[in-house]
């Protein structure tokens, strides 16, 4: 059994290997950072009994109508529009292919749909590395064009969108 709960200060982070020693680096040294002292995003953990075996970060943003795919765009209006984006989601080596992400995703899904029902919330938005597509695309994400920053010798993130509307409400 698997629970997902947010980061605590107390939670040790530096045993957790993805395969991915960016997402790792992340979760070791800046969640916390990120999260505690910054408040620029807020790290959910997948915990089975006393180990982490999955994190996914999250923050506000806003994406403009610019950036919608063609489907979308006709029905909003024309001034930047509140998302969630999921920056970072990993699954511990050991874990993989046990369902974690997607128990991770389903927790993202139902923020998105708290933060549509309290704030507005149109869409989540996944900054997907280039072998997490297809994982996105599974569960109706769709890449769509958006202006993202160069990010040195690493290959950009395909930025993925679900709307609101298409995301099931988990129960």
């Amino acid at each position: 059994m698997v629970e997902i709960r947010v980061l605590r200060t107390d939670d040790k982070r530096d045993d957790f290997r993805s395969g991915d020693i960016e997402l790792d680096r992340f979760f070791q040294k800046f969640a916390g950072q990120n999260q505690f002292r910054l408040h620029i995003g807020t790290t959910y953990v997948a915990v089975r009994e006393t180990e982490i075996v999955g994190f996914a970060t999250v923050s506000a943003t806003s994406i403009t109508i610019e950036d919608l795919p063609i489907s979308i765009k006709r029905r909003m209006p024309n001034y930047p529009l509140p998302a969630l984006r999921l920056a970072r989601l990993a699954v511990a080596e050991a874990a993989q292919g046990q369902g974690v992400g997607k128990q991770l995703l389903k927790a993202v899904f139902q923020i998105a749909h708290e933060m549509a029902d309290r704030t507005g919330c149109v869409a989540v938005v996944a900054d997907a590395k280039p072998d997490a597509v297809e994982f996105y695309k599974r569960f109706g994400f769709q890449p769509f064009e958006a202006v993202v920053g160069a990010l040195a010798d690493r290959p950009p993130p395909t930025p993925m969108l679900l709307p609101i509307g298409s995301i099931p409400r988990v129960t």
